[in-house]
């Protein structure tokens, strides 16, 4: 006996406002052992009153996204988890990206397409024991988001670099990066050896690095240089 749902029913909550499709789920899972549906509702208002006559609460909610239209379910899926405690299941017709992310953020632990309900009754099961697993959709629309958000990190931070320092500046760090003494670059841009250190100093003190060889790397690294932006190597 690892938990209490080994004897006692998990208690569902279904919300869905296709009602033909809310009856049959209902159904579905009513035959399935071990589920004791508590409450359906069909609208958000539905779920609010719920929510306010502290109904029997429930163990894991089933929630569909796109309520009547709007995306109710996500601002829902926030109030039932923090009020009840319960494991918040997104319900969804199609794999809505950004909806999805937005779910997870507001509390729920998964999302199920609709089209796949036979995979619910497992899903509920692990969601009650606190042993779920996030699915292997949901998991790459994370992944997927997760990469999106760094790449735009990655270009903020790009921004930030290149906004902070004169296109000189950042051609005297092309330059280091290139294995190019002071000596020489000053030669190559028929400056002075004290301007190139005033230029490297500058540099230093705007990015915030000790190291004109690291600031040099970091700027290579964000796309900065011409050559890298090019692609020719040149």
């Amino acid at each position: 006996m690892d938990n209490g749902h080994d004897m006692n029913p998990i208690r569902l909550w279904i919300v869905e406002d296709d009602k033909d499709w809310l009856r049959g789920l209902s159904a579905y899972l009513s035959g399935q052992q071990g589920f004791s549906l508590v409450f359906t509702a069909s609208t958000p208002d539905e779920v609010g009153q719920a929510l306010e006559e502290g109904l029997e609460p429930p163990d894991v909610v089933l929630m569909d996204i796109m309520l009547q239209g709007q995306p109710e379910g996500v601002r829902l899926a926030e109030a039932v988890a923090l009020s009840t405690g319960a494991r918040v299941i997104m319900l969804t017709s199609m794999e809505e990206k950004e909806l999805i992310l937005r779910s997870f953020q507001a509390g729920a632990i998964d999302y199920q397409i609709k089209s796949e309900f036979e995979t619910l009754p497992d899903v509920i099961r692990g969601a009650a024991k606190r042993q779920s697993t996030i699915s292997a959709a949901a998991a790459e629309q994370m992944r997927e988001e997760f990469r999106r958000l760094k790449k735009l990190e990655r270009e903020f931070e790009a921004k930030k670099m290149s906004d902070r320092i004169t296109p000189a500046e950042l051609q005297l760090l092309e330059l280091i990066d290139e294995g190019y003494t002071q000596t020489q670059i000053a030669d190559k841009l028929v400056v002075s050896v004290r301007t190139v250190k005033n230029h490297i100093n500058n540099v230093l003190k705007k990015l915030q690095f000790s190291g004109s060889k690291e600031a040099a790397r970091e700027a290579k690294a964000m796309g900065l240089f011409k050559r890298d932006n090019d692609g020719d190597g040149t």
